[in-house]
């Protein structure tokens, strides 16, 4: 069975967006998006609500600036993605289909005829993915800024014992941390 991933870049206080929706404190320089990238490339599918599809929609065309960027590009565009979306049309990529809402029941069925591992991104949608028990695995990038407020990485109400599987510090300051939800006291 595939493991179902969320993966966030965030600020120290926990939040993916500042308080005014601005998210440019969390580009990754070259050594964190190679290592992205290296995480990022047994990925099958990713589940994504509107908001963050349409914010990776640009790997679509873009052939990127650098040898981390060009990488990535070809990583997300192989990869299959669903978008979970009451008001998108249309998909702008190739290999995107659209479902109207999230059922933790067809993501399930997902992850076990799956071969390869599902990563969810958005705070939202990885929110209703967590509280369903559906998320395997946690990979945050902590930023070395302190925003004060915005749209948190993590979601209020919901209680998820975790166990550290792994942590690297970049010279950029940035801390990865890598926590499974299975097996966890």
């Amino acid at each position: 069975m595939a493991k179902l991933i969320y993966s966030a870049i965030a600020s120290l206080d926990g939040y993916t967006e500042d308080g005014d929706g601005k998210f440019d404190w969390a580009a990754p320089d070259e050594q964190v998006h190679a290592f992205v990238n290296d995480l990022e490339r047994p990925i099958g599918t990713y589940l994504y609500g509107r908001r963050m599809y349409e914010t990776m929609a640009v790997w679509e065309t873009m052939a990127g600036q650098s040898p981390a960027t060009r990488d990535y590009a070809e990583i997300w565009q192989a990869a299959a993605k669903v978008v979970y979306s009451t008001t998108l049309e249309t998909a702008s990529s190739a290999r995107t289909r659209l479902e109207r809402s999230f059922d933790p029941g067809a993501v399930r069925g997902l992850k076990a005829a799956s071969e390869r591992d599902l990563s969810i991104g958005g705070p939202t949608l990885a929110a209703a993915a967590i509280a369903a028990g559906l998320v395997d695995e946690l990979h945050l990038f902590l930023n070395p800024i302190v925003v004060g407020g915005g749209k948190p990485a993590l979601p209020d109400g919901t209680r998820v014992a975790l166990e550290l599987m792994g942590e690297r510090r970049f010279d950029s300051g940035v801390v990865y941390v890598r926590y499974s939800t299975r097996g966890a006291p």
